[in-house]
C-alpha cells in the first residue's frame, strides 16, 4: 500500500516538471493581439498580451509572460511551419455595375498570380457599394460584384469549393459619406487570400 502511494507521488512529481500542455498567445499580423481562455480543472486564465503563456499542470494553471526571442528560439521548428499571413487585395467597379474598372481588371492578373502561390488555400471575395441607391439594391449589387469576381477566379482554374463570395452592401464604407453620394473607393470587392 505504501509503495503504491509513493509511485503515485513520484509519477505526479515527474508530471509536474513540465506542463502537459502549454499555450502561448502570439501577436497577430500587424501587431494586434486577440485573446484566448485556457481552463484546467477549476482554474481559468485569459491570455490577452503577446507572448503570454499558460502551462497546464495536471489540474492547475501557471500563467507567465514570455520573452519574444525566447519563444522564437524554443519553438522555431513549430513557428517555421505556420501558414503565411493572408494577403488582401481591393478591386474597384464602374458606378452601378458589376464591371471592374480598367485599372482593377489589369490588377486581377496579379491577384490570381499571388493566389496561385498559396496551394490549398481559400479565397474570400466580399463585395461593397457606395451609398447611391436603396439598401436592398446595394445588397444585391454588392453580392453581384463578389460573384462576378468569384466567377473570374474560378474561370482561371481555382477550385470553386475554395472560393467564397459575400456581399456587404453599403454597410462597411472605407470612405463614409452621406446617403446618395457617389464614392468610387466604396465601390469595391475586398479579396482575402489565405
Amino acid at each position: 500500500m505504501k509503495a503504491a502511494v509513493l509511485l503515485a507521488v513520484a509519477a505526479a512529481l515527474a508530471a509536474g516538471c513540465a506542463p502537459a500542455t502549454r499555450v502561448v498567445l502570439l501577436p497577430q499580423e500587424g501587431g494586434g493581439t486577440g485573446a484566448v481562455e485556457v481552463a484546467a480543472g477549476p482554474g481559468k486564465a485569459v491570455l490577452s498580451r503577446p507572448y503570454e503563456s499558460a502551462g497546464v499542470y495536471n489540474r492547475s494553471l501557471d500563467v507567465e509572460q514570455l520573452d519574444p526571442e525566447a519563444v522564437r528560439q524554443r519553438y522555431a521548428q513549430l513557428l517555421s511551419v505556420q501558414p503565411r499571413p493572408p494577403e488582401r487585395f481591393t478591386l474597384y467597379f464602374l458606378p452601378g455595375t458589376s464591371s471592374l474598372t480598367p485599372e482593377s481588371s489589369a490588377e486581377l492578373a496579379d491577384v490570381l498570380s499571388r493566389a496561385t502561390q498559396r496551394p490549398g488555400g481559400e479565397i474570400v471575395v466580399t463585395g461593397h457599394t457606395d451609398r447611391v441607391g436603396t439598401l436592398e439594391s446595394n445588397d444585391a449589387l454588392s453580392l453581384q460584384r463578389a460573384q462576378a469576381v468569384r466567377a473570374l477566379i474560378v474561370g482561371q482554374g481555382f477550385n470553386p469549393l475554395r472560393v467564397y463570395a459575400a456581399g456587404r452592401g453599403e454597410r462597411e464604407p472605407v470612405a463614409p459619406t452621406a446617403d446618395e453620394v457617389d464614392e468610387p473607393r466604396n465601390r469595391r470587392v475586398e479579396i482575402l487570400v489565405r
